[in-house]
Protein backbone atom coordinates (compact mmCIF):
# COMPACT_ATOMS: atom_id res chain seq x y z
CA UNK A 1 0.00 0.00 0.00
CA UNK A 2 2.62 2.40 1.02
CA UNK A 3 4.75 1.87 -2.52
CA UNK A 4 1.69 2.83 -4.52
CA UNK A 5 0.95 5.86 -2.03
CA UNK A 6 4.21 7.17 -3.13
CA UNK A 7 3.80 6.30 -6.54
CA UNK A 8 0.28 8.42 -6.48
CA UNK A 9 2.02 11.37 -4.80
CA UNK A 10 4.38 11.15 -7.33
CA UNK A 11 2.70 10.70 -10.61
CA UNK A 12 -1.13 11.63 -10.27
CA UNK A 13 -3.88 10.17 -11.10
CA UNK A 14 -3.12 10.65 -14.59
CA UNK A 15 0.34 8.81 -14.54
CA UNK A 16 -1.38 5.44 -12.46
CA UNK A 17 -4.20 5.27 -15.44
CA UNK A 18 -0.95 5.72 -18.26
CA UNK A 19 0.37 2.72 -15.90
CA UNK A 20 -2.82 0.94 -17.13
CA UNK A 21 -3.95 0.24 -13.07
CA UNK A 22 -6.76 2.50 -13.34
CA UNK A 23 -8.96 1.96 -16.17
CA UNK A 24 -11.98 -0.36 -16.38
CA UNK A 25 -11.35 -3.04 -18.89
CA UNK A 26 -15.49 -3.11 -20.13
CA UNK A 27 -14.80 0.80 -20.84
CA UNK A 28 -11.52 0.86 -22.19
CA UNK A 29 -10.75 -0.03 -26.16
CA UNK A 30 -7.02 -1.07 -26.33
CA UNK A 31 -5.55 -0.40 -29.50
CA UNK A 32 -2.27 -0.60 -31.90
CA UNK A 33 -1.17 0.00 -35.32
CA UNK A 34 -1.13 3.95 -35.82
CA UNK A 35 1.88 5.20 -33.47
CA UNK A 36 5.78 4.47 -34.75
CA UNK A 37 7.39 6.33 -31.95
CA UNK A 38 6.69 7.95 -29.01
CA UNK A 39 4.28 10.43 -28.73
CA UNK A 40 5.76 14.29 -28.70
CA UNK A 41 3.19 16.58 -30.35
CA UNK A 42 -0.61 17.23 -29.99
CA UNK A 43 -0.16 19.67 -32.45
CA UNK A 44 -2.81 19.42 -35.55
CA UNK A 45 -0.92 21.52 -37.84
CA UNK A 46 2.54 19.24 -37.77
CA UNK A 47 1.93 16.07 -40.60
CA UNK A 48 4.93 14.75 -39.75
CA UNK A 49 4.14 13.29 -36.12
CA UNK A 50 0.81 12.99 -36.56
CA UNK A 51 1.61 8.99 -36.49
CA UNK A 52 2.34 9.28 -33.19
CA UNK A 53 -0.76 10.51 -31.88
CA UNK A 54 -3.18 9.83 -34.39
CA UNK A 55 -6.35 11.02 -32.44
CA UNK A 56 -4.94 14.89 -32.74
CA UNK A 57 -7.20 14.84 -35.69
CA UNK A 58 -10.66 13.11 -35.17
CA UNK A 59 -11.18 12.45 -31.82
CA UNK A 60 -9.62 15.91 -30.24
CA UNK A 61 -9.70 18.38 -33.12
CA UNK A 62 -12.57 18.25 -35.64
CA UNK A 63 -12.87 19.14 -39.44
CA UNK A 64 -15.69 20.58 -41.24
CA UNK A 65 -16.14 17.68 -42.84
CA UNK A 66 -16.08 13.95 -42.18
CA UNK A 67 -15.44 11.26 -45.55
CA UNK A 68 -16.57 8.13 -46.04
CA UNK A 69 -14.47 6.28 -48.68
CA UNK A 70 -16.31 2.88 -48.33
CA UNK A 71 -19.26 5.33 -50.32
CA UNK A 72 -17.55 7.79 -51.39
CA UNK A 73 -19.25 10.76 -49.76
CA UNK A 74 -18.37 13.60 -47.89
CA UNK A 75 -20.05 13.94 -44.52
CA UNK A 76 -21.32 17.31 -43.33
CA UNK A 77 -19.86 17.53 -39.58
CA UNK A 78 -18.66 21.12 -37.77
CA UNK A 79 -20.59 21.91 -41.20
CA UNK A 80 -24.51 21.43 -41.57
CA UNK A 81 -23.93 22.18 -45.35
CA UNK A 82 -21.83 23.90 -48.05
CA UNK A 83 -22.53 24.64 -51.09
CA UNK A 84 -20.96 27.05 -54.25
CA UNK A 85 -22.55 29.83 -54.89
CA UNK A 86 -20.81 30.69 -57.58
CA UNK A 87 -17.86 29.10 -59.29
CA UNK A 88 -15.54 31.00 -57.11
CA UNK A 89 -17.58 31.66 -53.63
CA UNK A 90 -18.18 28.80 -51.38
CA UNK A 91 -20.27 28.77 -48.39
CA UNK A 92 -20.28 26.87 -45.27
CA UNK A 93 -22.40 26.95 -42.49
CA UNK A 94 -21.81 25.59 -39.27
CA UNK A 95 -24.24 23.45 -36.89
CA UNK A 96 -26.08 25.76 -34.14
CA UNK A 97 -24.53 24.96 -30.56
CA UNK A 98 -21.11 23.34 -31.86
CA UNK A 99 -18.78 23.88 -28.14
CA UNK A 100 -15.44 23.76 -27.65
CA UNK A 101 -13.74 21.21 -24.65
CA UNK A 102 -13.88 23.94 -22.22
CA UNK A 103 -17.71 24.70 -23.10
CA UNK A 104 -17.01 27.76 -24.78
CA UNK A 105 -19.01 28.25 -28.17
CA UNK A 106 -17.30 27.15 -32.00
CA UNK A 107 -18.09 29.70 -34.41
CA UNK A 108 -17.68 31.16 -37.79
CA UNK A 109 -14.96 33.16 -36.58
CA UNK A 110 -12.64 30.02 -35.47
CA UNK A 111 -12.49 28.88 -38.99
CA UNK A 112 -11.81 31.81 -40.34
CA UNK A 113 -8.94 32.02 -37.82
CA UNK A 114 -7.49 28.45 -38.42
CA UNK A 115 -7.51 29.38 -42.36
CA UNK A 116 -6.00 32.91 -41.87
CA UNK A 117 -2.75 30.92 -39.97
CA UNK A 118 -2.16 29.15 -43.34
CA UNK A 119 -1.87 32.50 -45.21
CA UNK A 120 0.21 34.04 -42.06
CA UNK A 121 2.35 30.84 -41.73
CA UNK A 122 3.92 29.23 -44.93
CA UNK A 123 4.85 26.37 -42.62
CA UNK A 124 1.73 25.12 -41.88
CA UNK A 125 0.69 22.31 -44.70
CA UNK A 126 -2.64 24.12 -45.86
CA UNK A 127 -0.39 27.60 -46.87
CA UNK A 128 -0.28 27.49 -50.48
CA UNK A 129 -3.96 27.21 -50.80
CA UNK A 130 -3.44 30.96 -50.81
CA UNK A 131 -2.21 30.82 -53.77
CA UNK A 132 -5.77 30.98 -55.24
CA UNK A 133 -7.88 31.72 -51.94
CA UNK A 134 -8.64 35.52 -51.76
CA UNK A 135 -10.93 35.97 -48.35
CA UNK A 136 -12.10 33.82 -46.03
CA UNK A 137 -14.94 35.95 -43.85
CA UNK A 138 -17.41 34.86 -41.34
CA UNK A 139 -20.88 36.47 -42.83
CA UNK A 140 -22.42 35.98 -39.44
CA UNK A 141 -21.30 33.58 -36.52
CA UNK A 142 -22.35 30.47 -38.17
CA UNK A 143 -21.49 31.47 -41.92
CA UNK A 144 -18.10 31.22 -43.65
CA UNK A 145 -17.66 32.57 -46.79
CA UNK A 146 -14.61 31.26 -49.36
CA UNK A 147 -13.80 33.87 -52.12
CA UNK A 148 -11.46 32.46 -54.51
CA UNK A 149 -9.03 34.07 -57.33
CA UNK A 150 -8.07 33.15 -60.85
CA UNK A 151 -7.97 29.23 -61.18
CA UNK A 152 -9.17 27.23 -58.18
CA UNK A 153 -8.30 23.81 -57.59
CA UNK A 154 -11.46 22.29 -56.54
CA UNK A 155 -10.12 19.26 -56.12
CA UNK A 156 -7.68 20.28 -53.37
CA UNK A 157 -9.80 22.45 -51.40
CA UNK A 158 -12.02 19.47 -51.07
CA UNK A 159 -9.71 17.62 -49.83
CA UNK A 160 -9.25 20.29 -47.02
CA UNK A 161 -12.39 20.09 -46.12
CA UNK A 162 -11.99 17.13 -44.33
CA UNK A 163 -8.38 17.34 -43.50
CA UNK A 164 -8.11 20.89 -41.73
CA UNK A 165 -8.75 21.03 -38.38
CA UNK A 166 -10.28 23.60 -37.04
CA UNK A 167 -8.75 25.07 -33.86
CA UNK A 168 -10.15 27.56 -30.55
CA UNK A 169 -9.12 31.34 -31.48
CA UNK A 170 -9.11 32.34 -28.25
CA UNK A 171 -6.50 29.62 -27.10
CA UNK A 172 -4.13 29.82 -30.10
CA UNK A 173 -4.43 33.66 -30.79
CA UNK A 174 -1.96 34.32 -28.10
CA UNK A 175 0.93 32.10 -29.54
CA UNK A 176 3.68 32.68 -31.21
CA UNK A 177 4.55 31.55 -34.66
CA UNK A 178 6.92 28.54 -33.33
CA UNK A 179 4.35 27.35 -30.39
CA UNK A 180 2.11 27.45 -33.48
CA UNK A 181 4.26 25.88 -36.22
CA UNK A 182 6.45 23.14 -34.54
CA UNK A 183 4.87 23.59 -30.56
CA UNK A 184 3.54 20.36 -28.99
CA UNK A 185 0.28 21.51 -27.78
CA UNK A 186 0.79 19.82 -24.49
CA UNK A 187 -2.47 20.02 -23.41
CA UNK A 188 -4.79 20.38 -26.75
CA UNK A 189 -8.57 21.40 -26.42
CA UNK A 190 -10.51 20.54 -29.38
CA UNK A 191 -14.08 20.37 -29.95
CA UNK A 192 -14.08 16.59 -30.59
CA UNK A 193 -15.76 12.98 -28.77
CA UNK A 194 -12.71 13.00 -26.85
CA UNK A 195 -9.77 14.80 -25.06
CA UNK A 196 -6.13 14.19 -24.28
CA UNK A 197 -5.63 12.63 -20.72
CA UNK A 198 -2.12 11.59 -20.34
CA UNK A 199 0.82 9.46 -22.33
CA UNK A 200 3.80 7.59 -21.52
CA UNK A 201 6.27 6.76 -24.01
CA UNK A 202 4.64 3.78 -25.25
CA UNK A 203 1.19 4.74 -25.12
CA UNK A 204 -1.20 7.99 -25.55
CA UNK A 205 -4.69 8.12 -23.63
CA UNK A 206 -8.17 9.92 -24.59
CA UNK A 207 -11.39 10.09 -22.28
CA UNK A 208 -14.27 10.47 -23.69
CA UNK A 209 -15.98 13.95 -23.56
CA UNK A 210 -19.23 13.53 -21.80
CA UNK A 211 -20.29 17.28 -23.08
CA UNK A 212 -19.85 16.88 -26.70
CA UNK A 213 -21.62 18.22 -29.06
CA UNK A 214 -22.16 15.45 -31.25
CA UNK A 215 -24.29 13.91 -28.89
CA UNK A 216 -26.96 16.50 -28.65
CA UNK A 217 -26.83 17.46 -32.24
CA UNK A 218 -25.91 14.28 -34.49
CA UNK A 219 -27.47 11.51 -31.58
CA UNK A 220 -23.94 10.04 -31.76
CA UNK A 221 -22.11 8.50 -28.40
CA UNK A 222 -18.67 6.69 -28.67
CA UNK A 223 -19.26 3.50 -26.64
CA UNK A 224 -15.10 3.15 -24.99
CA UNK A 225 -14.84 5.53 -22.34
CA UNK A 226 -10.88 5.19 -22.75
CA UNK A 227 -8.98 4.62 -26.24
CA UNK A 228 -5.29 3.65 -25.05
CA UNK A 229 -3.30 3.35 -27.97
CA UNK A 230 -0.18 1.35 -27.95
CA UNK A 231 2.89 1.15 -29.41
CA UNK A 232 4.30 -2.10 -29.34
CA UNK A 233 7.85 -3.04 -29.85
CA UNK A 234 7.44 -5.71 -33.15
CA UNK A 235 4.27 -6.74 -34.67
CA UNK A 236 4.70 -10.45 -33.11
CA UNK A 237 4.54 -8.48 -29.67
CA UNK A 238 1.05 -7.01 -31.18
CA UNK A 239 0.03 -10.57 -32.21
CA UNK A 240 0.13 -12.10 -28.66
CA UNK A 241 -1.23 -8.96 -27.20
CA UNK A 242 -3.96 -9.66 -29.15
CA UNK A 243 -4.33 -13.38 -29.19
CA UNK A 244 -4.46 -13.03 -25.05
CA UNK A 245 -7.65 -10.12 -25.54
CA UNK A 246 -5.49 -7.86 -23.84
CA UNK A 247 -5.75 -5.90 -27.19
CA UNK A 248 -8.91 -4.61 -29.05
CA UNK A 249 -8.10 -3.77 -32.42
CA UNK A 250 -4.88 -4.40 -34.02
CA UNK A 251 -4.08 -1.86 -37.16
CA UNK A 252 -0.51 -3.35 -37.59
CA UNK A 253 0.71 -5.68 -40.34
CA UNK A 254 0.08 -8.48 -38.31
CA UNK A 255 1.78 -11.77 -41.32
CA UNK A 256 -0.11 -15.27 -40.88
CA UNK A 257 -3.37 -13.34 -39.74
CA UNK A 258 -5.54 -15.03 -42.16
CA UNK A 259 -5.36 -18.54 -40.73
CA UNK A 260 -6.08 -16.95 -37.53
CA UNK A 261 -9.02 -15.48 -38.71
CA UNK A 262 -10.23 -18.77 -40.78
CA UNK A 263 -10.03 -20.66 -37.51
CA UNK A 264 -11.69 -18.03 -35.90
CA UNK A 265 -9.15 -16.85 -33.32
CA UNK A 266 -9.42 -12.51 -34.64
CA UNK A 267 -12.11 -11.02 -36.97
CA UNK A 268 -11.33 -9.20 -40.11
CA UNK A 269 -13.66 -6.81 -42.23
CA UNK A 270 -13.93 -9.51 -45.16
CA UNK A 271 -14.16 -12.51 -44.39
CA UNK A 272 -12.50 -14.11 -46.55
CA UNK A 273 -8.93 -13.16 -48.51
CA UNK A 274 -7.93 -10.93 -48.93
CA UNK A 275 -9.31 -10.39 -45.60
CA UNK A 276 -8.35 -6.38 -45.80
CA UNK A 277 -9.78 -3.57 -47.45
CA UNK A 278 -7.26 -1.04 -49.39
CA UNK A 279 -5.45 1.36 -48.17
CA UNK A 280 -3.08 2.45 -50.73
CA UNK A 281 -1.08 1.57 -53.75
CA UNK A 282 2.16 0.28 -53.61
CA UNK A 283 4.17 1.80 -56.64
CA UNK A 284 7.56 1.11 -57.86
CA UNK A 285 8.65 4.06 -58.65
CA UNK A 286 11.37 4.02 -61.41
CA UNK A 287 14.30 6.67 -62.12
CA UNK A 288 13.65 8.34 -65.44
CA UNK A 289 17.24 10.01 -65.43
CA UNK A 290 19.05 6.83 -65.82
CA UNK A 291 19.44 4.70 -68.34
CA UNK A 292 17.99 2.68 -69.19
CA UNK A 293 15.10 3.32 -67.34
CA UNK A 294 14.66 6.74 -69.55
CA UNK A 295 13.53 4.26 -72.00
CA UNK A 296 9.61 3.42 -72.15
CA UNK A 297 9.85 0.41 -74.06
CA UNK A 298 12.44 -1.26 -71.25
CA UNK A 299 9.76 -0.09 -68.51
CA UNK A 300 6.61 -1.51 -69.99
CA UNK A 301 9.22 -4.96 -70.51
CA UNK A 302 9.94 -4.69 -66.64
CA UNK A 303 5.83 -4.51 -65.83
CA UNK A 304 5.71 -7.79 -67.76
CA UNK A 305 8.99 -9.22 -65.79
CA UNK A 306 7.36 -8.48 -62.08
CA UNK A 307 5.26 -12.02 -60.54
CA UNK A 308 2.90 -9.57 -58.69
CA UNK A 309 1.21 -12.69 -57.41
CA UNK A 310 4.33 -14.16 -55.83
CA UNK A 311 4.19 -10.49 -53.82
CA UNK A 312 1.08 -11.25 -53.01
CA UNK A 313 1.26 -15.14 -51.54
CA UNK A 314 5.06 -14.74 -49.94
CA UNK A 315 5.67 -11.06 -48.98
CA UNK A 316 1.85 -10.66 -47.54
CA UNK A 317 -0.04 -14.23 -47.29
CA UNK A 318 -2.67 -12.94 -49.66
CA UNK A 319 -3.70 -10.35 -47.49
CA UNK A 320 -3.53 -7.57 -50.42
CA UNK A 321 -4.42 -7.72 -53.74
CA UNK A 322 -3.01 -6.70 -57.48
CA UNK A 323 -3.16 -3.25 -57.96
CA UNK A 324 -5.23 -1.86 -61.08
CA UNK A 325 -2.55 -0.45 -63.85
CA UNK A 326 -4.13 3.04 -63.39
CA UNK A 327 -2.77 2.80 -60.12
CA UNK A 328 -6.17 4.37 -58.58
CA UNK A 329 -7.76 2.36 -55.77
CA UNK A 330 -10.66 0.06 -55.57
CA UNK A 331 -13.09 3.32 -54.16
CA UNK A 332 -11.84 5.21 -56.83
CA UNK A 333 -12.54 2.61 -60.04
CA UNK A 334 -15.19 5.25 -61.59
CA UNK A 335 -12.30 6.85 -62.36
CA UNK A 336 -10.61 4.12 -64.71
CA UNK A 337 -11.03 4.13 -68.11
CA UNK A 338 -11.27 0.13 -68.93
CA UNK A 339 -10.81 0.43 -72.52
CA UNK A 340 -7.17 1.94 -71.91
CA UNK A 341 -6.40 -0.39 -69.53
CA UNK A 342 -7.60 -3.28 -72.20
CA UNK A 343 -5.13 -2.21 -74.25
CA UNK A 344 -2.54 -0.54 -72.82
CA UNK A 345 -2.51 -2.79 -69.20
CA UNK A 346 0.02 -5.49 -68.26
CA UNK A 347 0.24 -8.58 -66.31
CA UNK A 348 2.90 -10.46 -65.59
CA UNK A 349 4.22 -12.47 -68.54
CA UNK A 350 8.35 -13.49 -69.05
CA UNK A 351 7.92 -14.71 -72.22
CA UNK A 352 6.05 -11.36 -73.67
CA UNK A 353 8.92 -9.05 -71.21
CA UNK A 354 11.71 -10.94 -73.15
CA UNK A 355 9.98 -10.22 -76.60
CA UNK A 356 9.43 -6.84 -75.94
CA UNK A 357 13.23 -6.65 -74.75
CA UNK A 358 14.39 -8.21 -78.29
CA UNK A 359 11.97 -6.03 -80.00
CA UNK A 360 13.63 -2.86 -77.76
CA UNK A 361 17.49 -4.24 -78.81
CA UNK A 362 18.27 -5.25 -75.51
CA UNK A 363 19.90 -8.80 -75.94
CA UNK A 364 22.28 -10.98 -74.07
CA UNK A 365 25.25 -10.30 -76.06
CA UNK A 366 27.74 -12.27 -73.81
CA UNK A 367 25.56 -14.99 -72.85
CA UNK A 368 25.65 -14.75 -68.64
CA UNK A 369 21.65 -14.74 -68.84
CA UNK A 370 21.25 -11.18 -68.69
CA UNK A 371 20.33 -8.83 -71.50
CA UNK A 372 22.66 -5.91 -72.38
CA UNK A 373 21.52 -2.41 -73.89
CA UNK A 374 21.36 -1.55 -77.39
CA UNK A 375 24.19 -0.28 -77.12
CA UNK A 376 26.51 -3.16 -75.97
CA UNK A 377 26.89 -1.87 -72.33
CA UNK A 378 25.81 -3.96 -69.17
CA UNK A 379 22.56 -3.15 -67.36
CA UNK A 380 22.95 -3.74 -63.26
CA UNK A 381 19.94 -2.11 -61.50
CA UNK A 382 19.21 -1.92 -57.92
CA UNK A 383 15.74 -2.04 -56.41
CA UNK A 384 15.68 -0.88 -52.58
CA UNK A 385 13.24 -0.58 -49.51
CA UNK A 386 14.14 0.65 -45.74
CA UNK A 387 15.78 -2.58 -43.79
CA UNK A 388 13.54 -3.89 -41.36
CA UNK A 389 10.07 -3.24 -43.78
CA UNK A 390 9.83 -7.05 -43.62
CA UNK A 391 7.04 -7.54 -45.86
CA UNK A 392 8.67 -4.91 -48.72
CA UNK A 393 11.99 -6.45 -48.05
CA UNK A 394 10.32 -10.05 -49.30
CA UNK A 395 8.43 -8.40 -52.17
CA UNK A 396 11.81 -6.31 -53.56
CA UNK A 397 13.29 -10.09 -53.34
CA UNK A 398 10.29 -11.14 -55.65
CA UNK A 399 10.82 -8.57 -57.86
CA UNK A 400 14.69 -8.60 -58.49
CA UNK A 401 14.49 -12.82 -58.38
CA UNK A 402 11.35 -12.62 -61.37
CA UNK A 403 13.40 -9.84 -63.11
CA UNK A 404 16.36 -11.75 -63.28
CA UNK A 405 14.29 -14.60 -64.68
CA UNK A 406 13.25 -12.92 -67.35
CA UNK A 407 16.78 -11.37 -68.16
CA UNK A 408 16.96 -8.62 -66.24
CA UNK A 409 20.05 -7.99 -63.74
CA UNK A 410 18.69 -6.50 -60.76
CA UNK A 411 19.95 -6.71 -57.33
CA UNK A 412 17.30 -6.15 -54.06
CA UNK A 413 19.24 -3.83 -51.66
CA UNK A 414 17.76 -2.78 -47.95
CA UNK A 415 19.44 0.35 -46.91
CA UNK A 416 18.59 1.99 -43.77
CA UNK A 417 15.46 4.31 -43.61
CA UNK A 418 17.77 7.34 -43.56
CA UNK A 419 20.02 6.57 -46.28
CA UNK A 420 16.66 5.10 -48.43
CA UNK A 421 14.89 8.93 -47.97
CA UNK A 422 18.13 10.31 -48.59
CA UNK A 423 18.14 8.63 -52.00
CA UNK A 424 14.26 8.90 -52.73
CA UNK A 425 13.86 12.29 -52.86
CA UNK A 426 17.27 13.58 -53.96
CA UNK A 427 16.67 11.02 -57.16
CA UNK A 428 19.66 8.86 -56.62
CA UNK A 429 18.00 5.38 -56.45
CA UNK A 430 17.41 3.25 -59.76
CA UNK A 431 13.70 2.02 -58.48
CA UNK A 432 11.85 1.81 -55.40
CA UNK A 433 8.57 1.35 -53.54
CA UNK A 434 6.81 3.85 -52.11
CA UNK A 435 2.99 4.02 -50.94
CA UNK A 436 2.41 7.53 -49.82
CA UNK A 437 -1.14 8.26 -51.69
CA UNK A 438 -3.69 7.10 -48.94
CA UNK A 439 -7.63 7.09 -49.44
CA UNK A 440 -8.95 9.66 -50.91
CA UNK A 441 -12.31 11.71 -52.28
CA UNK A 442 -10.85 12.28 -55.65
CA UNK A 443 -7.86 10.48 -58.12
CA UNK A 444 -6.10 13.67 -58.28
CA UNK A 445 -4.55 12.69 -54.84
CA UNK A 446 -2.93 10.01 -56.22
CA UNK A 447 -1.82 11.99 -59.77
CA UNK A 448 -0.75 14.74 -57.77
CA UNK A 449 1.87 12.04 -56.25
CA UNK A 450 2.99 10.38 -58.80
CA UNK A 451 3.52 13.20 -61.41
CA UNK A 452 4.46 15.63 -59.10
CA UNK A 453 5.87 19.16 -60.39
CA UNK A 454 7.85 20.82 -61.72
CA UNK A 455 10.71 18.94 -61.18
CA UNK A 456 13.17 20.21 -58.37
CA UNK A 457 16.12 19.32 -56.66
CA UNK A 458 14.19 17.55 -53.93
CA UNK A 459 11.31 15.86 -54.79
CA UNK A 460 9.86 15.44 -51.20
CA UNK A 461 6.20 15.44 -52.23
CA UNK A 462 6.27 12.79 -55.36
CA UNK A 463 7.47 11.77 -58.89
CA UNK A 464 10.28 10.47 -57.17
CA UNK A 465 11.79 9.01 -60.29
CA UNK A 466 11.30 12.90 -61.85
CA UNK A 467 9.30 11.72 -65.15
CA UNK A 468 9.38 14.79 -66.77
CA UNK A 469 6.37 15.44 -69.55
CA UNK A 470 4.17 18.85 -69.32
CA UNK A 471 1.82 17.08 -71.24
CA UNK A 472 0.76 15.14 -68.33
CA UNK A 473 1.81 17.90 -66.17
CA UNK A 474 -0.90 20.01 -67.37
CA UNK A 475 -3.39 17.76 -67.69
CA UNK A 476 -2.92 16.77 -63.46
CA UNK A 477 -3.16 20.42 -63.06
CA UNK A 478 -6.25 20.52 -65.24
CA UNK A 479 -7.70 17.73 -63.00
CA UNK A 480 -7.07 19.59 -59.97
CA UNK A 481 -9.19 22.79 -61.40
CA UNK A 482 -12.22 20.28 -62.69
CA UNK A 483 -15.16 21.14 -59.86
CA UNK A 484 -15.96 18.13 -58.08
CA UNK A 485 -19.51 18.08 -59.78
CA UNK A 486 -17.97 17.69 -63.26
CA UNK A 487 -17.62 13.79 -62.93
CA UNK A 488 -17.90 13.49 -66.33
CA UNK A 489 -15.08 16.07 -66.92
CA UNK A 490 -13.11 14.06 -64.20
CA UNK A 491 -13.29 10.68 -65.93
CA UNK A 492 -12.64 12.90 -69.31
CA UNK A 493 -9.33 13.68 -67.87
CA UNK A 494 -8.52 10.72 -65.60
CA UNK A 495 -8.73 8.62 -69.35
CA UNK A 496 -6.27 11.08 -71.15
CA UNK A 497 -3.42 10.90 -67.73
CA UNK A 498 -3.85 6.99 -67.72
CA UNK A 499 -3.70 6.54 -71.89
CA UNK A 500 0.11 8.34 -71.46
CA UNK A 501 0.54 7.07 -67.78
CA UNK A 502 -0.10 3.49 -69.58
CA UNK A 503 2.00 4.07 -72.87
CA UNK A 504 4.79 5.88 -70.87
CA UNK A 505 5.08 3.61 -67.56
CA UNK A 506 7.39 6.02 -65.94
CA UNK A 507 6.23 3.96 -62.79
CA UNK A 508 4.28 0.49 -61.95
CA UNK A 509 1.58 0.24 -59.84
CA UNK A 510 1.96 -3.02 -58.13
CA UNK A 511 -0.61 -3.91 -55.39
CA UNK A 512 -2.51 -2.17 -52.78
CA UNK A 513 -1.79 -1.74 -49.38
CA UNK A 514 -4.05 -3.37 -47.11
CA UNK A 515 -5.87 -1.43 -44.22
CA UNK A 516 -4.61 -3.56 -41.99
CA UNK A 517 -7.32 -4.03 -39.52
CA UNK A 518 -8.02 -7.26 -36.79
CA UNK A 519 -9.94 -7.39 -33.61
CA UNK A 520 -11.03 -9.89 -30.51
CA UNK A 521 -14.39 -9.42 -29.23
CA UNK A 522 -14.22 -10.73 -25.56
CA UNK A 523 -14.82 -7.03 -24.49
CA UNK A 524 -16.14 -4.94 -27.35
CA UNK A 525 -18.80 -6.16 -30.41
CA UNK A 526 -19.66 -4.67 -33.87
CA UNK A 527 -16.61 -3.96 -35.46
CA UNK A 528 -16.82 -3.24 -38.86
CA UNK A 529 -16.93 -5.70 -41.28
CA UNK A 530 -18.66 -6.52 -45.02
CA UNK A 531 -20.80 -9.02 -43.71
CA UNK A 532 -24.93 -7.88 -43.48
CA UNK A 533 -25.61 -6.72 -40.26
CA UNK A 534 -22.18 -5.29 -39.51
CA UNK A 535 -21.53 -1.35 -39.44
CA UNK A 536 -19.39 -0.38 -42.82
CA UNK A 537 -17.36 1.92 -41.72
CA UNK A 538 -13.49 2.03 -41.72
CA UNK A 539 -11.81 0.04 -38.99
CA UNK A 540 -8.63 2.10 -38.51
CA UNK A 541 -7.28 4.43 -35.85
CA UNK A 542 -3.93 5.52 -38.38
CA UNK A 543 -3.75 9.13 -38.51
CA UNK A 544 -6.35 10.94 -41.32
CA UNK A 545 -8.73 7.57 -40.75
CA UNK A 546 -10.63 8.48 -37.46
CA UNK A 547 -12.87 11.49 -39.57
CA UNK A 548 -12.96 8.75 -42.40
CA UNK A 549 -14.60 6.47 -40.69
CA UNK A 550 -12.78 5.47 -37.78
CA UNK A 551 -15.23 7.96 -35.02
CA UNK A 552 -18.31 6.11 -36.20
CA UNK A 553 -16.73 2.77 -35.92
CA UNK A 554 -16.23 3.75 -31.76
CA UNK A 555 -20.15 5.14 -32.00
CA UNK A 556 -21.03 1.35 -33.43
CA UNK A 557 -19.20 -0.40 -30.98
CA UNK A 558 -21.38 -2.17 -27.76
CA UNK A 559 -19.61 -4.00 -24.49
CA UNK A 560 -19.91 -7.33 -24.42
CA UNK A 561 -22.10 -8.78 -21.62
Amino acid sequence: MRKWLVVALTVGLAGLLALGQVYPRNETLYVSGAAWGPPTDWNPFITWSKANTSGTVGLIYETLYFYDPINDELIPWLAESGEWRTDTVFVVKLRDGLTWQDGKPLTAEDVVFTFELGREYAEIWFSPRWDYLESVTAVDPLTVEFSFKGTVLYQEFQSDLYNVAIVPEHIWAGRSREDITSGANGQPVGSGAYRYLTHAQDRNVYVRNEDWWGTKLLGLKPAPKYIVEILFSSNNVALGSLLKGELDLSNNFLPGIGSLTALGYVKTYLPQPPYMLSANTAVLFLNTTKKPLDDPAFRKALAHAINVDDIINYAFAGLVQRADPTGLLPTMSKYVDQNVVARLGFAYNPTQARQLLAAAGYKDVDGDGFVEAPDGSKIALEVTCPFGWTDWMEAIRVIAASARAAGINIQDRTPDYGVWNTALVTGTFDMTLNNWASLSNTPWTLYNLLFNHPIRETMGSGNFGRYDNPQLFALVDQLAGTPPWDEAGMKAICSQIQEIMLNELPMIPLWYNGLWAQYREDVWQNFPGATEGRPHWLPSTWAGYWQMGGLHMLCELKPVP
